[in-house]
């Protein structure tokens, strides 16, 4: 029997809003179009307590917009600090489209959440959207106190292409020796770019994100980086040393291409010594934060995550 066979199948709530609401990501009609797809998908509001400000920072191209989320406690107490950066191949997404998803991490993990609206490729390859989380990694780590934040307490966190960066700042902010992190949450990463693990070959025809996704996404994003000896900004799983590293939770789902990707990551880091727990959402897809609230199992996997990063924040 193969692991497909094994594997739970999809959970029934999931089933039924995918057939009510069909979504897959492509980038076969183009960026323009992949964009507008996604940012009309529907989406919850919720968390209207939370103090919201939108603002600009400097970046290595210009102003990054970012937005701040602060959970609604007094002015002079401190509240950790919570990075994030939106998936969506590196190529759609922007804070509108993730306001939902920030403001749950915002009250899950009782913190401030900076969510980053980083240069997009193809119009901005990589690396520029390195080069935009990066610098707002470490003006979040100096202005801090601007918004009632402890820069002592920061953690990065991504879905994703997001993953994919909340990983690569992990390793740049190990490597120059600050920030210091508390954590990284990964949320279905791309982390090896290998698409010879199994799950890609499991699920290459998975709902929302399919394995010609992976592959246009990707394209967009680093066609022109020679793969055959990648940098570690790129794929972090490439990196030549991963000891150090902040304390890892690796999110991935059952039916989604990167699903061994993101385990594979996982048991790098732990065998180069970092505090690291895999979490294998096994009925769910990839996407499936932005199912919280409407399917059960999707709430449940997001509250995990949400709840090793609180504990980590607040340890």
């Amino acid at each position: 029997m193969s692991v497909a066979d094994e594997k739970p199948a999809l959970d029934a709530i999931l089933q039924k809003v995918l057939e009510l609401v069909p979504f897959q990501l492509s980038t076969a009609d183009g960026v323009e179009v992949a964009r507008r797809k996604f940012s009309e998908l529907p989406r919850a509001e919720i968390h209207p307590e939370l103090n919201v400000q939108d603002r600009t920072i400097d970046g290595p191209a210009g102003p990054i917009p970012v937005r701040v989320y602060r959970p609604p406690t007094p002015e002079n107490v401190k509240l950790p600090v919570v990075l994030f950066f939106h998936g969506g191949g590196w190529s759609v997404g922007d804070l509108d489209s993730y306001d939902t998803t920030a403001r749950r991490h915002a009250a899950g993990a009782e913190a401030v959440v900076v969510s980053v609206d980083y240069r997009l490729a193809p119009e901005h390859p990589y690396p520029a959207a390195v080069d935009d989380v990066w610098a707002a990694t470490q003006w979040v780590a100096a202005h801090a106190d601007e918004f009632g934040g402890d820069a002592e307490r920061l953690a990065v966190a991504g879905d994703s292409a997001g993953g994919n960066l909340a990983a690569v700042v992990s390793q740049l902010a190990r490597d120059t020796g600050a920030p210091a992190l508390r954590f990284q949450l990964l949320w279905y990463p791309a982390t090896t770019w290998d698409t010879s693990l199994p799950s890609f070959t499991e699920n290459a025809d998975a709902p929302i994100l399919a394995i010609d996704a992976v592959k246009g996404f990707s394209a967009w994003y680093a066609g022109h980086v020679d793969l055959t000896d990648p940098p570690a900004t790129l794929v972090p799983a490439r990196a030549a040393d991963l000891s150090g590293l902040a304390p890892a939770y690796i999110a991935v789902a059952g039916h989604d291409p990167l699903r061994d990707d993101g385990v594979r990551y996982g048991e790098l880091l732990a065998a180069a010594g970092v505090a690291v727990e895999v979490h294998n959402a096994d009925t769910l897809v990839h996407g499936y934060l932005g199912y919280s609230g409407v399917v059960p199992a999707a709430t449940e996997a997001f509250d995990r995550g949400l709840a090793a990063l609180r504990a980590a924040l607040y340890r």
